[in-house]
């Protein structure tokens, strides 16, 4: 690929890393002028002067943060073309010990903070009548997940009824909704969650050994696909919450 966001500005939730910074990278390297939103304001800066972007503290489950988000962004680039929801809360719980704030937590990172950066970004491609794209990561957890995946996999069987449903309602404004549902996927993140859960130095060796590519995904190998559906190669498709795993889903030895 070579100049496929050229002149677009692209917002990425989450794109301190993970992911989201591997987007953000990749929308970079294709010509994009792009915005991270992140936590920790001293990583997230590091992480956008090395990316050549613009850094926007946010916690995506403050709503209010969200909207400024997008407001900065306007404000400094003069619009918003693509907006990549990335952020994202993995942490563990069953139907049977999950808390109720475990439960909002899932609630307002994965499927609330979306809404309302999609909800911002929206109204600002409306107010100049002009296209966009919005792609949203979510999970092949959203089909059913672990279970202790409860949280987690609720939160993101909404998103990707909210993906198809913005795409639905905004198609006649042009502006194409699509979700990447990614599974196993080697992030800082996920290393995070599995040491907290006893995993030895070893897991991602021993995670790897059992699937057909002989390793876990990457987050650059997603930010492709990624990168690919914000642009204009990836035609008139919206609506669509694509599979993007090793496995096949539904399909059983």
């Amino acid at each position: 690929m070579s100049g496929l966001l050229a002149g677009r500005v692209v917002l990425v939730s989450g794109g301190t890393s993970g992911v989201g910074a591997a987007v953000a990278r990749t929308a970079r390297r294709e010509g994009a002028s792009v915005a991270v939103t992140g936590r920790r304001r001293e990583h997230g800066e590091k992480v956008a002067a090395d990316l050549g972007a613009l850094f926007v503290p946010c916690d995506v489950a403050d709503v209010g943060a969200c909207r400024a988000a997008v407001a900065t962004v306007v404000a400094e680039f003069g619009r918003v073309d693509g907006l990549v929801n990335a952020a994202g809360l993995v942490d563990r719980g069953s139907l049977l010990d999950t808390t109720p704030e475990l439960f909002d937590a899932h609630i307002a990172i994965n499927l609330r903070g979306p809404f309302f950066l999609m909800q911002a970004a929206v109204a600002d491609m409306i107010r100049r009548g002009e296209p966009g794209t919005i792609v949203n990561i979510g999970s092949e957890s959203a089909r059913g997940g672990a279970p202790d995946l409860s949280p987690y996999s609720a939160a993101k069987g909404g998103l990707a009824t909210l993906t198809r449903n913005a795409a639905h309602a905004h198609r006649f404004d042009r502006i194409r909704v699509n979700q990447l549902d990614i599974g196993w996927t080697d992030t800082e993140g996920e290393d995070v969650v599995q040491r907290r859960h006893g995993a030895g130095e070893d897991w991602r060796a021993r995670a790897g050994a059992g699937l057909p590519a002989g390793r876990l995904a990457a987050p650059e190998d997603a930010a492709e696909m990624v990168v690919l559906l914000l642009s204009d190669r990836s035609g008139v498709v919206t609506g669509s919450v694509l599979d993007w795993d090793q496995q096949v889903p539904g399909a059983h030895d």
